[in-house]
């Protein structure tokens, strides 16, 4: 049994020194007396957590933690009306910095790498995802005539499938446009779907020594240079590998160089997969695979709508619906690096639901991640006495 409940031990996982030192760089808590940005981010750490439905849950939910609330750094539990007013004003770049600041110190466990390709490049995996909104609440989001909506342009680190990078854009925002302002690393790949198949985009991301494997669209106009030998007996989903130049008038202007183009038969959906990329040494089958490792993206997104509060929002502004994304990122990041030091085979929707349950119970964090369970009390034996005669 522990002294200090769950949620606390949670938020002490947090490194509160690099939070102070960007609080003193963006001067969030400038003429703040009472509600500081610590405070902040507790309240909606919590309404991610506890999956809080409006500020007064937050309000009322940490009230009722009456007597552990200075574990959390916190003093008091903040008013509807001061969650409401900060949500609206404070800085939310506060909330995005620390995300990578936490990204940097919590997410290099050894349980976050995965060794499935044997390549010595970063992979990251680029989607996008919707957030519909009503237009009549949340003016701002614009998207269609009678709807609201942002878009979330997410680079997902395919080890530990958390954003390496989110662009935050209204819904109008193309997917290829919201991918310009992501930040390249050389040497590494990208892998995306065909919404993706900009080839001024593609030649950015070759000029600066970037791979990327991307499905091409059904018309686009090239010619064969060269067939490349297909492996025997194995991997008979490759069906074509070779090398091409694009012709349209256009698209040639836009990438002159040559790619390698592969198509791959899907089986679960009956159909053939063509992908290029700019990556001539690796073998087809690595190719195709990578493509097939996208699907992690979608599964980030899947996650962060069913298990947090990020399909409803308890502001309305632009800065309250950015900082309860940023939170939600940052909560997200906190349940995979409990899922990565625990020895239970948590799975994430498990984890989020018991720790709701047992938000202020006091117990041990580390030894309920090892062995949530008890286990049963053995049977009695029963001793039973025979006739002696």
């Amino acid at each position: 049994m522990s002294k200090v409940n769950l949620f606390s031990q949670i938020v002490s996982k947090l490194d509160r020194n690099s939070f102070k030192k960007l609080v003193t760089e963006k001067k969030t808590d400038k003429h703040q007396k009472g509600f500081t940005s610590w405070t902040h981010l507790v309240s909606m750490l919590f309404c991610q957590f506890a999956k809080s439905q409006s500020i007064r849950d937050i309000s009322n939910g940490l009230r009722s933690a009456t007597g552990n609330l200075n574990h959390l750094g916190i003093q008091m539990s903040p008013s509807k009306s001061t969650i409401s007013y900060q949500n609206k004003n404070r800085d939310w770049t506060l909330f995005r910095e620390y995300y990578y600041k936490l990204l940097t110190q919590l997410g290099q466990q050894a349980g976050f790498k995965q060794t499935k390709f044997r390549i010595k490049s970063k992979i990251f995996l680029l989607d996008s995802s919707t957030i519909s909104l009503c237009l009549n609440l949340f003016d701002w989001a614009k998207y269609k005539t009678t709807k609201g909506a942002i878009k979330l342009h997410t680079l997902l680190d395919y080890d530990g499938n958390l954003p390496a990078y989110v662009n935050v854009s209204n819904g109008k925002t193309a997917d290829n446009k919201g991918a310009y302002e992501i930040p390249l690393l050389a040497n590494s790949v990208i892998v995306a779907d065909r919404y993706y198949n900009d080839f001024s985009l593609l030649n950015v991301w070759d000029s600066k020594g970037v791979f990327f494997v991307i499905r091409h669209k059904e018309n686009l106009q090239f010619k064969t240079i060269k067939e490349l030998e297909l492996p025997e007996n194995r991997h008979q989903h490759i069906l074509k590998d070779e090398l091409i130049e694009v012709t349209g008038n256009q698209t040639s202007t836009k990438y002159p160089k040559k790619l390698r183009r592969v198509v791959i038969w899907n089986d679960e959906n009956n159909q053939t997969i063509e992908l290029i990329t700019n990556q001539m040494s690796w073998t087809a089958n690595t190719i195709s695979e990578l493509y097939k490792s996208r699907w992690q993206v979608e599964i980030f997104f899947r996650e962060i709508k069913q298990l947090l509060h990020i399909k409803s929002f308890i502001g309305t502004s632009e800065n309250a619906v950015m900082i309860q994304i940023w939170t939600a990122l940052i909560t997200i990041l906190i349940l995979k690096y409990l899922k990565s030091i625990g020895e239970f085979e948590w799975r994430l929707s498990n984890l989020i639901a018991f720790i709701r349950l047992n938000l202020f119970v006091k117990i041990d964090l580390k030894k309920w991640l090892d062995k949530p369970f008890e286990d049963p009390p053995k049977p009695r034996i029963k001793y039973v006495q025979g006739d002696l005669f």
